[in-house]
C-alpha cells in the first residue's frame, strides 16, 4: 500500500456527527461497557503533556458514560517501557488500559525491540491524529525552519533540539526527516514530558522544542513561544501564521503524524474491546471534548478494535520505512 493511500485510508476527519452515527449502529448490536470497578488508564508520560491532557479530558467525559471512576496513572520511564510493562501484566478485564502514540510502535522497532511486540497487546480504539510542530522561545533569533537549518549549517550541527522520547521516537524521527531534507545534523535532547521540553526552551537549555499543539498553546497565547513550522499537510487553525515544512522548502513525508489510541493487555474478549471503543467514541462526541479537540488542532477517528489493529499493522510498515531511511533499525 502506498503511504499516501494509507494516510487517506486510515485517517479522514471524523467529526462528532460521524462518531455518533457509528455509535448508533454498534450500540444496537451489543450492550454498553459497564466495568465492575474503577478503570486505570496508564500513561507513558508525566502530567501536563499532550497525552496527559487528552487522557484527562477523555476520562472526564467517559466517567458518567460507564458509571465508574477513571484513574489516570502517569508512568514515565524507558520511552514507554514502564507503562507497557504495567499494561501487559494486567488482567484482560478492561480495568487497566493504556494510551499509546506512534512512539510506542517505533520503540518496538528500535530500543525496545525484543522486549515488547505489538502482539503483546490488544489495540482497542484510535482517537486522534495530531501533527508535531517545532517552536522556540519568543526572544530566540530562530524564527522559522529556514533559520533553524541555517544555524545548524553555521554551527556545524551544534544546535540542540528537545523532544519526547529517545532516538527513534516519533518526534525524533520528525527531526531526522528534516535532517535528510535539509542536509544538516542536529543534537537530539530527549525528555519525558512536554512541560520539561517547554522549560528547557524557555530556559535556553535547548535551542528548539518539538511538540504537539495542545500542551504548548497557552505559552503561545501568553506570547512566550513562537512557532517555526508544522509537519503536516496544512497549517494549524490555532496558529495560522506558522508555515508548514513544505511551504518553507523542506520536502518531508507529511504522513508522519502523531496518533493517539487506547490499548490493553492481550486476551481481552472482542465484545469487551468493542464496548470500550464505543464508550470512548461516545465520550469524544460530547461538546466539551469536541471543544478541546478543535482547540488542540487534532482530528478525530472512529476506529474500533478491528480497524485499529489493522491500522497498527499498516503503521508499523510506514514506521519501519522511516526508521530504515534514518538508519535507526537493526536486524
Amino acid at each position: 500500500m502506498k503511504i499516501t493511500t494509507f494516510r487517506h485510508a486510515v485517517f479522514g476527519v471524523a467529526g462528532a456527527a460521524m462518531l455518533a452515527v457509528g455509535l448508533v449502529s454498534s450500540a444496537a448490536a451489543q450492550e454498553s461497557w459497564k466495568p465492575e470497578g474503577p478503570v486505570n488508564i496508564v500513561l507513558h508520560t508525566k502530567p501536563g503533556g499532550g497525552v496527559d491532557v487528552y487522557a484527562r479530558t477523555l476520562a472526564k467525559e467517559l466517567e458518567p458514560i460507564i458509571g465508574q471512576t477513571i484513574v489516570i496513572v502517569n508512568t514515565p520511564g524507558g520511552g514507554g517501557a514502564a507503562q507497557m510493562a504495567k499494561v501487559r501484566a494486567a488482567k484482560p478485564d478492561g480495568l487497566t488500559l493504556g494510551v499509546n502514540t506512534v512512539t510506542h510502535l517505533t520503540s518496538m522497532l528500535t530500543n525496545l525491540k525484543g522486549t515488547f511486540s505489538p502482539d503483546d497487546f490488544d489495540w482497542i480504539a484510535l482517537s486522534q491524529e495530531d501533527p508535531i510542530m517545532f517552536f522556540a522561545a519568543k526572544e530566540s533569533p530562530i524564527s522559522s525552519m529556514k533559520d533553524l537549518v541555517a544555524l545548524a549549517k553555521e554551527k556545524g550541527g551544534e544546535v540542540n533540539v528537545g523532544g519526547f522520547g529517545p532516538v527513534g521516537s516519533m518526534q525524533n524521527i520528525g527531526m531526522t526527516m528534516l535532517e535528510q531534507a535539509s542536509g544538516v545534523k542536529f543534537n537530539w535532547v530527549a525528555f519525558e514530558s512536554t512541560p520539561d521540553i517547554i522549560a528547557a526552551v524557555l530556559g535556553g537549555h535547548v535551542d528548539v522544542g518539538v511538540s504537539n499543539l495542545g500542551p504548548v498553546l497557552s505559552f503561545f497565547e501568553a506570547d512566550r513561544l513562537k512557532g517555526l513550522g508544522v509537519l503536516g499537510t496544512k497549517r494549524l487553525s490555532s496558529l495560522p501564521e506558522m508555515q508548514t515544512f513544505a511551504e518553507q522548502g523542506f520536502d518531508v513525508d507529511t504522513n508522519w503524524i502523531q496518533a493517539r489510541g487506547v490499548f490493553g493487555p492481550k486476551g481481552m474478549p472482542m465484545e469487551l474491546q468493542q464496548q470500550i471503543a464505543d464508550a470512548i467514541h461516545k465520550a469524544m462526541a460530547t461538546e466539551s471534548y469536541q471543544q478541546y479537540a478543535r482547540a488542540s488542532g487534532v482530528e478525530d477517528s472512529d476506529y474500533g478494535p478491528k480497524e485499529y489493529t489493522q491500522f497498527v499493522k499498516d503503521l508499523l510498515v510506514v514506521a519501519e520505512k522511516q526508521l530504515t531511511d534514518a538508519g535507526l533499525t537493526s536486524n
